[in-house]
């Protein structure tokens, strides 16, 4: 484990789980709470990840898909135009 934000994040979930899971023995759930206690109460995510940026050409295509979908809203069709070009 690298302890990068998603591999705190993805042993928290699996500690959480297997607090919740009836199948595991107390000695396990034990150990499950004693590692999240010690884990810091930030949440793993966020901070850092605000700083990436995102890839145009993607952005443009999941507005271009929008823009497409039956599914969409007039207004949020109208609205994806927009950002699209502003692009």
């Amino acid at each position: 484990m690298q302890n990068t934000a998603e591999d705190i994040s993805s042993a928290a979930r699996g500690h959480k789980a297997n607090l919740s899971n009836p199948n595991t023995s107390e000695a396990s759930k034990a150990h499950s709470k004693e590692v999240l206690d010690s884990m810091p109460d930030q949440p793993f995510y966020g901070k850092e990840d605000q700083n990436v940026s995102k890839d145009p050409n993607k952005v443009a295509g999941g507005l271009k898909a929008a823009i497409n979908n039956d599914n969409i809203t007039e207004s949020g069709k109208q609205e994806a135009q927009e950002k699209l070009d502003n692009i």
